[in-house]
């Protein structure tokens, strides 16, 4: 098992090396037994409906997080120090094969999860959060905190069951996800995409609600959603504002702002997370790299979280 520390840019300088996320440990995927947290790239984008290009997200917010600090500058967490933390690289999708793909991304995470590794994922569309769960959650279900401008509860497009606008419609009904200890924060596609979601009994935060509520209500409300059983968090990068996000398939206007998404991830510290998606970076369509800088310290902040679980000794 190799060391765990990251790359020390005293010896090797940020702009050098391997690309992996933040200058981790590369271990193979399948070596990965003993590592506590797992950055795993899903390269997929063939559940897109409108802009695709997401398939490239997880090269560009690795690249993008080479600059991120190594210690949080605002609750001083270093996650490195708490957890054997490595990059497991990219699950091997199929670029133009939708099923053969959704097939190896859930065996790719029910091996990982058989090797009692907490998965970051980077995706890809948003689509992959249906087989990374089928991987985690297979003997029961999780409850999710989603951070997103639409619900992604769609039944169909144009007849067609699994896109990007469908993953948790579809967790619901084959058992993956429970919906009573699901909150989804942010949305903001219309009355009509909350629909199915409040339905079911998930709990539906729109930006409206979470202008009124204020971010400490919001966080507080997610936490009693959740509860203390195994959680899953998705973030799907079009749930800031899209000023925030230009490189994105699907942007919208009025979501949050970074610093709403850093203090609200912040503020669930201590919450059972078994795993994490950030989704829908298209790099092709960005500007700067923001959108890839943005989803990089969005997936350093949540592996601060996952690293505190691991120090606690939640399983």
């Amino acid at each position: 098992m190799p060391d765990f520390a990251p790359v020390d840019a005293n010896k090797v300088p940020k702009f050098a090396g391997i690309g992996s996320f933040m200058r981790s440990r590369v271990v193979d995927m399948e070596e990965a037994r003993g590592v506590d947290i797992g950055i795993v790239g899903v390269p997929f984008d063939l559940g897109t409906t409108f802009r695709p290009g997401s398939r490239f997200a997880p090269v560009s917010i690795r690249e993008a997080s080479r600059i991120v600090r190594m210690s949080n500058g605002y609750t001083g967490v270093n996650p490195f120090k708490l957890a054997k933390i490595a990059d497991l690289g990219d699950v091997g999708v199929h670029p133009s094969q939708f099923d053969e793909s959704y097939n190896t991304i859930a065996a790719a995470f029910r091996a990982i999860k058989d090797k009692a590794v907490r998965p970051l994922v980077l995706g890809g569309d948003h689509s992959i959060s249906l087989p990374v769960l089928r991987g985690l959650a297979h003997d029961g279900a999780v409850g999710m905190i989603h951070f997103d401008a639409h619900s992604d509860t769609v039944d169909l497009v144009r007849g067609f069951k699994y896109t990007h606008s469908s993953p948790f419609r579809r967790a619901v009904e084959e058992g993956l996800l429970d919906p009573k200890r699901t909150v989804q924060i942010g949305l903001r596609s219309g009355p009509a995409d909350c629909e199915w979601s409040r339905s079911v009994g998930m709990v539906v935060i729109t930006m409206d609600d979470f202008e009124s509520m204020g971010r400490d209500k919001v966080i507080a409300e997610a936490r009693r959603v959740v509860g203390e059983a195994p959680t899953y968090l998705s973030f799907d990068i079009d749930g800031l504002d899209s000023i925030y996000c230009p490189g994105t398939g699907v942007p919208e206007p009025g979501g949050f702002t970074m610093r709403d998404a850093l203090v609200m991830l912040r503020g669930f510290e201590g919450v059972n997370f078994i795993g994490a998606d950030v989704c829908e970076v298209a790099p092709y369509l960005d500007h700067g790299n923001i959108t890839s800088l943005h989803a990089a310290n969005l997936g350093f902040e949540i592996l601060c979280l996952m690293a505190i679980n691991v120090r606690d000794g939640k399983k």
